[in-house]
């Protein structure tokens, strides 16, 4: 008797363990916003401006994402990070900085979504928007840029509603640069992402 009592005890404690997993996985109509720090290393060699070559630091911001899960294992994620400020080089001579705000729009594939697992690896692909604004060398516009976009991340489901993560991004950005309305190259930015935070989901 006292066995059979150990053995239903250890089953239903067996089974309250699993369902508690089951609960913490990402699973369909599942929304969450994300937030951290991230910081990007751009491509090495920048291009050519005006005969130039032309050099971009690598900076770090805040990071944010905005997700809906459409089945356990499938999800679309807005992401991106606040303007961040890069410093523009040509020829090796300062000439300003520039500000660059990223918006990537993926599609998210979660192998163990559905399923009793607290860590949650990802991959995704999808289409970046780049902007640009605020050049401190007069006469010069830096123009939008389109591309594809690829990232892979890692969350683990602290409780139900709250994972702690990282995650990393490529973008193809290429944007064509004018100084005083005229065509003088184009800045080859290709960023590499890397950053990590919170995300809440309801």
């Amino acid at each position: 008797m006292k066995t059979t009592r150990l053995i239903s005890a250890a089953a239903l404690a067996t089974a309250g363990i699993i369902a508690s997993q089951a609960a913490l996985a990402y699973q369909a109509g599942d929304v969450y916003v994300r937030g951290g720090v991230a910081k990007t290393e751009v491509k090495d060699d920048n291009g050519r401006v005006a005969g130039a070559d032309l050099d971009i630091s690598d900076e770090r911001g805040f990071s944010y994402g905005l997700g809906y899960q459409f089945h356990d294992k499938l999800g679309v994620e807005l992401n991106g990070t606040e303007p961040v400020e890069h410093d523009l080089a040509l020829g090796g001579a300062g000439i300003g900085s520039v500000e660059r705000m990223p918006l990537n729009l993926m599609l998210n594939y979660y192998p163990l979504g559905g399923t009793p697992s607290r860590v949650q690896p990802y991959v995704g692909a999808g289409l970046n928007y780049t902007h640009f604004s605020e050049e401190e060398l007069p006469g010069l516009e830096v123009e939008e840029s389109y591309g594809a976009a690829a990232q892979v991340g890692l969350d683990f489901a602290v409780t139900d509603y709250l994972l702690v993560g990282a995650f990393a991004n490529y973008a193809n950005v290429d944007a064509d640069a004018e100084l005083n309305g005229n065509d003088v190259g184009e800045a080859e930015v290709d960023p590499v992402t890397v950053g990590g935070g919170l995300t809440f989901r309801f």
